[in-house]
């Protein structure tokens, strides 16, 4: 008798290596085959809401038709030409209608994700410099920033704790202190006066620029800073002659409840990174918006000024008609409704989670909602796969980050479904933490 084929998961088993998954002690992945809003449904019949937008990319729900159908009908016209010498109606479509909604940046270079958007941003921020003989080379950054898993992003974001096997292979990057906030924090003024004082001690005429993620820092911990300690951080970065970099690739589209976090701030920056939600979840995508000043100082008579960085797929039709169907998505009244909707639910559950004995550092921008399991293990230990097996069981899709619970949404989870995210919340902080 011959033997039974193999399952998708003895395959996936065999021959399948998962991001940021130890597979000794990680448990057997779930097999999905299907989305629908906030749903997700797994092959034994069983669902999951979605919570975390799965890795904060699913903006308005999976299999959205008005995305699904732009992709189709680009799929039958043009998947995809070489875009050095070359151009088509998506990318120059996408890039004049996102630069509309970006004040004073004028140009789009588009790349792969959000690793890439940073590492251009980098580039272009160091060679700008060198193209206009100035000798800056040193770049800032905020503890505990994440940036991606490139070597350049990853230097930005050595703090993170993820990258000590490479630690002898980044280059340096001078790191400030992050005066992260929270729900009835009576210190935060003397934090943040103290980071401001560590960047004028970093200052210098040979800084190139600052990179950091705006008013919220993601893998860190759904960590949040005020409005106007970035403005004066942005304010100081200019005066210095330097650079300032927004890497919105969480951030964007609607996550902080205004289109980019940038709005909440009066101070521009010279270049954003996006990724994630750019195409709706659909398909990868990166891209840098930079003002026309940065553009320029690329501009000469011989190649060796030009900007010689690209992929494969710059600028991949598919992907830049999703981000154009995701984009009317955004920008429709309905989103709007959403974002307002998922904010005033956030901010009745995070006066109910404050009250929990167990609950700390409660925190919320827009649609995202973090808080802490007083008396949990932190980040780097079990407590996480804990939590999202625990939250797992109860049909939830949630990926705490070490002791910290954080819901973020695709726009169209319902007013039931995020009640039951709550109470999820609220019981894995009876169970796991314990009152001061």
């Amino acid at each position: 008798m011959s033997a039974a084929p193999p399952t998708l998961l003895d395959l996936d088993a065999r021959h399948v290596w998962h991001p940021f998954t130890q597979s000794r002690t990680a448990p057997t992945p779930t097999v999905i085959v299907r989305g629908e809003g906030a749903v997700l449904h797994a092959a034994d019949g069983s669902q999951l809401l979605d919570m975390v937008s799965s890795w904060w990319v699913n903006l308005h729900g999976h299999a959205h038709p008005h995305i699904a159908q732009a992709i189709a009908r680009q799929a039958g016209t043009l998947e995809h030409v070489i875009f050095a010498g070359f151009t088509h109606a998506p990318a120059t479509h996408l890039a004049a209608r996102l630069t509309a909604e970006l004040p004073g940046l004028s140009r789009v270079f588009f790349s792969d994700n959000g690793s890439t958007a940073v590492e251009v941003a980098l580039k272009i921020a160091l060679q700008a410099h060198h193209n206009r003989g100035e000798r800056r080379t040193r770049l800032l950054a905020f503890d505990g920033g994440y940036h991606g898993d490139t070597f350049g992003a990853m230097s930005a974001g050595a703090t993170s704790g993820f990258y000590a096997p490479f630690q002898d292979k980044l280059f340096g990057v001078t790191f400030l202190p992050y005066p992260a906030t929270w729900d009835g924090d009576e210190d935060v003024d003397a934090r943040e006066a103290a980071a401001l004082a560590a960047l004028d001690a970093a200052l210098g005429d040979d800084v190139s620029a600052i990179l950091l993620e705006p008013l919220v820092q993601g893998s860190a911990g759904m960590r949040v800073t005020r409005p106007a300690f970035l403005n004066e951080v942005i304010r100081r970065v200019h005066a210095s002659g330097a650079l300032v970099i927004l890497d919105e690739v969480m951030t964007g589209f609607g996550r902080t409840g205004e289109l980019f976090a940038a709005r909440h701030l009066q101070e521009r920056p010279d270049l954003m990174c996006f990724s994630k939600g750019l195409t709706g979840g659909f398909l990868p995508m990166g891209l840098t918006a930079a003002t026309e000043d940065l553009y320029l100082a690329f501009e000469g008579d011989t190649f060796d000024r030009a900007f010689a960085h690209g992929h494969s797929y710059t600028a991949n039709p598919l992907a830049c008609a999703a981000a154009l169907a995701s984009l009317d998505l955004t920008l429709s009244a309905e989103t709007s409704a959403h974002w307002a909707r998922i904010g005033a639910r956030h901010a009745a559950a995070r006066a109910e989670l404050a009250a929990h004995p167990n609950v700390t550092h409660v925190r919320q921008v827009g649609t995202i909602l973090a808080a802490e399991i007083r008396g949990a293990g932190e980040y780097g230990g079990n407590t996480s796969l804990e939590l999202r097996q625990y939250f797992a069981a109860r049909g939830l899709l949630m990926r705490p980050l070490g002791n910290v619970m954080y819901l973020l949404p695709p726009y169209v989870v319902t007013d039931e479904q995020l009640r039951q995210a709550y109470g999820a919340m609220l019981d894995a902080a009876g169970t796991y933490g314990r009152p001061a």
